[in-house]
């Protein structure tokens, strides 16, 4: 797919679901422009339906499968709020929606899943087993698979966010996403740069989950390191669809610590008043922690959710 088709997809992808989602707002402060010494301006999508972006991805893809896939209903697998956006797109679009979790799974989003509308059915956490598990779910159901975010029509539906960014912000001069499957930052780039060529994307992400980093090093995707990060919403790798994207149009994959995660989810709380999950704050501890690459520049971060698991409260604000 070239850059120019992917373009107007999103276009076309903004136009199909834009009844439907929260157009979020833009928000912007003073205090966190003197402190990271750049014009900032934060897309809230930590306030979209299911609290996060990926409700844009999932409503997309399910709008444009054919009639007779969708009433079938879609599955997939998903720990978070994939699974959440898709039971509820589904949900408003009132066809099921099958949802492979991981035993292990919070129970805090376990309930999100059940309260959409989402019907259940759990896994071991192993990768393998989730995916056969789903295999199964399809062969009874029939249902249609939605992957997180290695598909196009994922990806188009995620790159409505900086779209719509851009459409109020046109001056920007850097865009910040984080980077775990890549859904978003690929969107955010084909969006980007289909409007400003000259827009420098950046992903961000852990150092202890530098999957997208190394991928990129090395020229071909990496596993996940599955070591423990604060963003938990990063810890998966890049897949085949966003892989080539991120590699060929990405500025660079910039990398933080724990603690300047936990450093930029502090500021943002205090300063913006919003509730956002670590992997949200990812971008900001990037901005802070290179800023030779954003001073004076009007950058925009997408804050990409709000669910955090209450139970990790006291880790996250040790």
């Amino acid at each position: 797919m070239n850059s120019e088709f992917n373009f107007q997809e999103i276009q076309n992808a903004l136009n199909r679901i834009s009844i439907q989602i929260m157009r979020t707002p833009v928000y912007s402060n003073q205090h966190i422009d003197k402190v990271a010494k750049s014009s900032l301006v934060f897309k809230c999508e930590n306030l979209q339906t299911g609290g996060s972006f990926k409700y844009r991805g999932a409503l997309n893809a399910i709008l444009t499968l054919p009639d007779s896939a969708r009433a079938k209903g879609v599955a997939t697998h998903s720990s978070g709020n994939h699974g959440t956006a898709l039971a509820l797109a589904a949900a408003s679009l009132k066809i099921p929606a099958y949802i492979v979790m991981p035993e292990t799974a919070p129970e805090v989003k376990i309930k999100n899943v059940r309260e959409a509308g989402g019907k259940i059915t759990f896994s071991s956490p192993r990768q393998e087993d989730r995916e056969r598990v789903l295999k199964e779910v399809i062969a009874q159901t029939g249902a249609a698979f939605v992957h997180p975010s290695n598909d196009p029509m994922v990806i188009a539906g995620q790159g409505t966010a900086a779209l719509e960014l851009l459409q109020e912000v046109p001056d920007l001069e850097c865009l910040l996403t984080p980077v775990g499957g890549g859904g978003l930052l690929s969107g955010s780039l084909l969006a980007g740069h289909g409007i400003n060529p000259g827009l420098k994307i950046y992903g961000a992400e852990p150092l202890a989950v530098n999957d997208a980093w190394l991928s990129i090093q090395k020229g071909f995707i990496q596993p996940p390191t599955g070591n423990p990060t604060l963003a938990d919403g990063l810890m998966t790798s890049l897949g085949s669809e966003t892989f080539p994207v991120i590699r060929d149009q990405a500025a660079d994959i910039l990398l933080v610590t724990e603690e300047e995660i936990r450093r930029a989810l502090y500021l943002l709380a205090v300063n913006l008043n919003q509730s956002i999950e670590p992997s949200s704050a990812v971008p900001f501890a990037a901005v802070l922690k290179y800023p030779d690459l954003f001073r004076g520049k009007k950058t925009g971060i997408i804050l990409s959710g709000g669910n955090v698991d209450e139970n990790r409260f006291p880790e996250i604000w040790a």
